[in-house]
């Protein structure tokens, strides 16, 4: 078999799986004690409170951790609209986002009376940032746009839809999850405010994330989970020293960024493969991450593809009782259902090997 869903979520690295085994075994304390044991993994985890926070630009004060990036996007969002209803509530993102963004954007609108306006893209995928700019008003709170697109990987506007906010002094919410440690992310030249980020998505463990808050000490955040304080009382429960420490070895190791061209390559050498043979890159051709292909191919069935062959990637679409749904990305960049249907993403990672991918759909 060969795996092409990177982008849902990716093995551990030698390194994370090392370190895992080790902190399990040795870094059994709970790191809110006051023994010798304790302190010991609380200041370990400080230090991979750190190292993330260099990673970004960021203060190691301005870090917390979470599950994931799930989590992180509910604490930002409801954590601080909820926290702030006097400033306004009217918020702003896009119609691509991940689902958990439009789920939380739901969930504000109908139980809480906030005012969402969702941003279309253009049809490459990329959110033009006029339309935001646009729609910004006397009393939007917030606004939250995903960095890349999870099923594109489309790189958005950040720069300037941060720099925008800045001035308006409305937040600015990142969903980094698909970018992290793939585009360079410094939160004080982006302008961004709060930025959510996840360990599984670049060889770290699942059920470990982490959120960037600016000032954090000094921004009224209300908690989704309350608990004992930790946290700086945000997000209550004992922290996972071993998952913790896995992430930080994550972020230490180099090897997304060591094989960044590599995977350029497959890119260029899929699109022009596919192309051949009459197939559609869904995906922009300019702004984009190489790690994610998504792709339409005529008279091709990608529900039975999915589900049945050797090749391990996502169709991008939701299948409830055996109907398949267009995805509502694809749809929105203006793909027909027919081409929505026959559509999947192909995601890419560090020990993606050309020479099995050239035999991918052109023997079908």
């Amino acid at each position: 078999m060969i795996y092409l869903d990177f982008a849902a979520s990716a093995p551990l690295l030698p390194s994370v799986k090392k370190e895992l085994f080790r902190a399990f075994e040795e870094e059994y304390s709970n790191p809110s004690s006051a023994h010798k044991l304790g302190l010991s993994s609380a200041e370990k985890i400080e230090d991979v409170r750190e190292v993330i926070a260099h990673s970004i630009g960021a203060y190691k004060s301005e870090i917390l951790f979470t599950s994931g990036a799930s989590e992180s996007n509910n604490l930002a969002i409801k954590g601080y609209v909820l926290a702030n209803k006097k400033k306004g509530k009217h918020i702003i993102t896009s119609s691509i986002e991940h689902k958990c963004i439009l789920s939380i954007c739901h969930f504000l609108e109908k139980e809480h009376d906030y005012e969402i306006t969702y941003i279309p893209p253009q049809q490459n995928g990329i959110i033009d940032a006029k339309d935001v700019i646009s729609a910004m008003k006397q009393d939007t709170i917030l606004v939250s746009i995903m960095y890349v697109n999870n099923e594109l990987g489309s790189i958005q506007p950040i720069e300037v839809i941060g720099k925008e906010c800045f001035k308006r002094n409305i937040k600015f919410h990142v969903d980094a999850a698909q970018s992290y440690k793939k585009v360079p992310i410094d939160v004080d030249e982006l302008n961004i405010d709060m930025l959510s980020i996840s360990a599984h998505k670049i060889y770290g463990p699942k059920g470990i994330g982490a959120l960037y808050i600016r000032d954090l000490r000094e921004t009224r955040i209300q908690p989704i989970i309350h608990g004992a304080g930790q946290e700086y009382g945000l997000r209550g429960g004992t922290l996972a020293t071993p998952l913790i420490l896995g992430f930080g070895t994550a972020v230490k190791d180099q090897t997304i960024e060591e094989n960044f061209e590599k995977i350029n390559i497959i890119n260029s050498f899929l699109r022009s493969k596919i192309t051949k043979i009459g197939g559609i890159i869904n995906s922009p051709d300019i702004n984009y991450i190489p790690h994610i292909l998504n792709i339409s191919l005529p008279n091709f069935d990608a529900f039975q593809f999915v589900t049945s062959s050797d090749f391990l990637c996502s169709q991008g679409s939701a299948c409830s009782s055996l109907n398949i749904e267009p995805s509502y990305v694809l749809t929105a960049i203006g793909l027909n259902h027919s081409y929505s249907r026959a559509s999947v993403r192909l995601s890419f990672g560090y020990n993606t090997d050309i020479n099995d991918l050239d035999k991918l759909f052109f023997c079908t």
